[in-house]
């Protein structure tokens, strides 16, 4: 079973948001993505857009049982659930499920913030870069 580690984050609600994916392939093998996502409406909007594209990474590299840890319980609930109550993270959701239904096993687990640590810096390093893009 893989571990997949993601996470994301903003500079203010609104603001610009950047999300960090972390994967354990085990072997010392380890993937690290920033990922620059450009003004979001909020923190949650940021952590949607990680989880898809960690998804979409997992994907990508051909695994096909998966345990997902994220630090939001939104996120986290809506997975679990198959529903989100904000019509604005339905199209998130969506795309989740999708991608999720792909896979053989599917597991998502909330961890405390303390266990993303990964993945936060890698949501931060992708806000910092396209802040120093901006000259801000």
């Amino acid at each position: 079973m893989i571990e997949v580690s993601f996470d994301g984050s903003t500079a203010g609600n609104p603001g610009v948001a950047g999300g960090g994916i972390y994967i354990n392939e085990g072997n010392g093998n380890e993937i690290r993505r920033s990922i620059a996502f450009g003004e979001l409406s909020s923190n949650h909007e940021a952590e949607f857009a990680a989880c898809v594209a960690a998804l979409q990474c997992a994907h990508e590299r051909g695994h096909r049982i998966i345990s997902f840890r994220t630090d939001s319980q939104l996120v986290n609930e809506a997975l679990n659930k198959r529903y989100v109550k904000n019509k604005q993270y339905v199209p998130y959701l969506d795309q989740s499920l999708h991608l999720i239904d792909q896979f053989d096993l599917f597991f998502c687990k909330w961890v405390p913030d303390r266990q993303n640590k990964n993945a936060d810096l890698l949501a931060r390093q992708a806000i910092h870069e396209q802040l120093a893009g901006h000259g801000g």
